[in-house]
């Protein structure tokens, strides 16, 4: 169930907000905790279990920290096998085929097997067992989707509370539902425990942030549906080609096309969350900031997905030293935590190499790379940012190593193969047997301008600018513009609906997080 979804924006919302507001405050979180676990279950019904051991076992470890803390002992040691569990669940069920596959081709290049070790899962019994629900047909672990997202978040209340960030909570359905939480359970942003811990307790309602998070949530739901799902069937069509019949044009379009699909799609869901929260009372923080209008890779990853940037700074690269202890230890930090920072989103060598990419940026901006971008012209800054992002998204769009660097080959005007393609007896260039207008459409270059107006921070310009013209009385009030932006909002859910109505390409691409 998505938030893009007939049955959850016409049923499982109206449904909850309905009950939300007529229930007695004393009654809210268990409300939420219910619609939660249900929200989860819809989609992931044997691996809701899976949520409810690491909530129980984080909630445990709280207990223990809080007890310890009581007699002033070290928390070291709960803290680490705390941390320890969750990455052991969290490397079970999403890293455990992908070590295993690899060390089978390991084992089959060196002779020591004579048959790849993916195999052997194919062929265990099926049964009806809890085991082998949690195993796909071919018997490869089966992913639970936002897996990366609530184990980051049971964490970081263990570690918050070992801090003295967050105090204890006694009461189990408490911690439930802050990791179970259903805006922002399966897409983000990763929510601290410190940062929500007063508001499980204690929250209030009002018309105004009610009103705020539902134009919120309809500013979510139009980058969705009205922009990244646009974008996205461009960009997939053109991704499934074989890398031979790729063309730079069609390369460049379609990292083009995913470069905004991921940013709206991402972001959409964001805001999405955040309205949604302010439904509920909850007011989370921000988890995008205009990431494509930056002048460097640094001030990128200050803008994009700021909440596991954030968390992989607070819980990672500052317990490792920081840029405290010396240029070299500085850069194997950021070298490690961007490793690590890829590999959260997923088991594949693409996503650790898209990792790596952006800390040899930022080990090269510290260097000196980025001193000198900001002596030079403020255009090449944004130029190089968006191609150094471009060229990231590839590796972390393309299913295999090979992919990516064939479409990198295409960028570069250096396309696999000899530009033909044969059907038969029959051969013909790359260019007519895909030409551009076969993968695109009208809809997808508005989408594409779309982003791109949307990409820049034209919104906070335009307020500021309309707030020193209405001192001098030369426009229309505040109170007219915030009644056209509620028509346009009208207008955004009705366009919305309709693509829901007729059933539109709507993809979701966090199932690998």
């Amino acid at each position: 169930m998505l938030f893009s979804s007939p049955i959850f924006l016409f049923a499982f919302l109206p449904l909850l907000l309905a009950l939300h507001a007529l229930l007695p405050k004393s009654t809210r979180n268990a409300l939420l905790l219910v619609a939660s676990l249900l929200f989860y279950w819809w989609g992931e019904p044997v691996a809701s279990v899976l949520m409810v051991v690491s909530i129980l076992l984080n909630y445990a470890f709280g207990l223990l920290v809080g007890r310890a803390q009581e007699r002033n002992a070290s928390t070291t040691w709960i803290v680490g096998w705390a941390v320890a569990l969750n990455l052991a669940i969290l490397f079970v069920f999403k890293y455990a085929d992908w070590v295993w596959n690899g060390l089978g081709s390991v084992l089959l290049g060196l002779g020591v097997i004579d048959t790849p070790l993916a195999t052997i899962g194919s062929v265990l019994p099926q049964g009806g067992s809890l085991a082998q629900a949690l195993l796909n047909s071919d018997g490869s672990v089966r992913l639970p989707i936002g897996i990366s997202f609530f184990t980051f978040q049971a964490m970081s209340y263990v570690i918050d509370v070992a801090r003295r960030d967050g105090h204890v909570s006694k009461n189990p359905r408490d911690i439930a539902l802050y990791v179970a939480l259903f805006p922002q359970l399966i897409a983000g942003p990763i929510v601290r425990y410190k940062d929500v811990a007063e508001q499980i307790i204690e929250r209030s309602i009002g018309l105004e942030r009610f009103a705020s998070g539902v134009r919120r949530f309809l500013i979510g739901l139009g980058k969705k549906m009205l922009i990244a799902n646009f974008a996205a069937k461009a960009c997939d069509s053109i991704f499934a080609l074989p890398v031979e019949q790729l063309t730079p044009q069609l390369a460049w379009t379609g990292i083009l096309c995913y470069t905004v699909q991921i940013y709206f799609d991402f972001s959409g869901y964001s805001c999405m969350a955040i309205g949604l929260g302010r439904m509920f009372g909850f007011e989370f923080l921000e988890n995008f900031q205009h990431p494509y209008s930056s002048q460097s890779i640094t001030e990128f990853w200050r803008r994009w997905h700021m909440s596991l940037s954030s968390w992989f700074r607070d819980y990672l690269y500052i317990p490792l030293g920081g840029n405290r202890a010396g240029k070299a230890r500085t850069y194997f930090n950021l070298v490690l935590v961007f490793f690590l920072c890829g590999l959260w989103h997923g088991a594949n060598t693409t996503f650790v190499v898209w990792g790596l990419w952006h800390g040899a940026f930022l080990v090269l901006e510290r260097i000196g790379l980025g001193t000198a971008l900001t002596n030079g012209p403020r255009v090449l800054r944004h130029v190089y940012v968006m191609l150094a992002v471009m060229v990231g998204w590839v590796f972390f769009r393309a299913t295999s190593m090979d992919q990516a660097i064939g479409i990198v080959r295409a960028l570069a005007f250096l396309p696999e193969g000899d530009g033909l393609v044969r059907y038969g007896e029959l051969t013909v260039t790359a260019a007519a047997a895909n030409p551009l207008a076969l993968h695109t459409d009208l809809l997808t270059w508005v989408a594409l301008l779309a982003g791109a107006i949307g990409s820049t921070p034209w919104l906070p310009t335009l307020s500021a600018w309309h707030a020193t013209l209405e001192q001098r009385g030369r426009v229309l009030t505040f109170r007219a513009l915030d009644a056209l932006g509620s028509v346009l909002l009208l207008l955004v859910f009705l366009l919305c609906a309709m693509e829901m109505a007729g059933g539109s390409y709507n993809p979701f691409i966090y199932f690998r997080f």
